[in-house]
């Protein structure tokens, strides 16, 4: 009886030896607040990760860009050196050209055509484009739609005329303003309030969020709503990493990816309309509706044509995207 009692408390001792070098933490690199909606989307996605791989698997999220610039990030992660990190279509289009199909001018038609193209196929198919390439994408979350905002209302094209406007770093963001007549300016992100304030750019254009969350608000007074894009961040992961997991774990991260995405949509929608009131009230921007976007779309459309010669992939995504429109 000893004997076995001894055999048991060997087992068990071996058992959760086993289950803590089983376990694995895995960095979540992000560069804005603990505040946003999608820090809070990002930790529920961690929780949801431990609980469905019996913690098997921790995601460990880092914010504020502590672990580096938003591309510096995604750098790490192709390479190994990073598990995750949350970037965006525009800045990804430079390691996988797919995700430009994402960046053209006006290929939403609203946000309901935006999930649907998300969740499908299309959304699928974009997110594991880049695996050869030292990385996947997890899931995708709601950045709003994009407009241009700066000293001065812009209703129409000939309104950017000569201005110097803050791009990403992508090759579409920088297409789209030229043929709009304006400047575009690649500037890193953390570094645009500061451009503003000192007139290094005239304006930039983002979602009404970076009014208030990054005070942007403070120095650019008016806010027009042509809608260009929208643009979805992306949770993507180290290839490395993803293949160290087990089928199991890989659709535990999966799933908690998608559901992380839904529950970021509501927190987007309550935000926007918190950050709208709180623009107007508290910083005096004016929010411009009257907006000629059929004048924008017009300038821009070119841009879809060359997207699909890129290449026949990119060309059938853009139809099926463009079939998935509502009527």
């Amino acid at each position: 009886m000893k004997n076995l009692k001894k055999a048991l408390l060997a087992a068990a001792v071996a058992s959760l030896a086993f289950s803590a070098q089983a376990a694995v933490t895995l960095k979540l690199s992000h560069n804005q607040s603990k505040d946003i909606p999608v820090h809070k989307a990002m930790q529920a996605f961690a929780d949801k990760v431990k609980e469905y791989t019996n913690g098997e698997v921790k995601i460990r999220i880092y914010p504020n860009a502590q672990l580096g610039t938003q591309r510096e990030s995604v750098e790490l992660v192709q390479s190994g050196g990073l598990a995750l990190a949350k970037s965006n279509a525009a800045e990804l289009e430079a390691f996988e050209p797919l995700y430009s199909v994402f960046n053209q001018p006006y290929i939403f038609k609203n946000q309901d055509h935006f999930y649907d193209v998300l969740t499908s196929d299309i959304g699928e198919e974009i997110l594991n484009a880049s695996k050869d390439k030292g990385f996947i994408g997890i899931t995708y979350y709601d950045a709003g739609s994009r407009s241009f905002y700066a000293g001065k209302a812009i209703k129409t094209p000939d309104d950017l005329k000569g201005m110097k406007i803050r791009v990403q770093p992508s090759p579409s963001a920088v297409k789209m303003v030229e043929l709009l007549g304006a400047n575009p300016t690649p500037i890193a992100f953390g570094e645009l309030y500061t451009a503003l304030q000192q007139g290094v750019v005239d304006g930039a254009e983002n979602n009404e969020s970076a009014l208030v969350d990054n005070r942007h608000g403070e120095v650019s007074k008016f806010y027009s709503y042509d809608r260009h894009t929208m643009i979805p961040d992306v949770l993507v992961m180290s290839t490395k990493d993803w293949d160290k997991l087990t089928p199991e774990q890989q659709q535990a991260i999966k799933k908690a990816g998608r559901e992380s995405m839904m529950l970021q949509k509501q927190l987007w929608a309550d935000n926007t309309e918190k950050v709208i009131k709180e623009a107007k009230e508290k910083l005096g921007v004016t929010f411009v509706e009257d907006v000629d976007t059929a004048a924008f779309a017009a300038k821009v459309l070119p841009m879809h044509e060359e997207a699909a010669k890129a290449s026949p992939q990119a060309a059938d995504l853009i139809k099926r995207i463009k079939e998935k429109a509502p009527k």
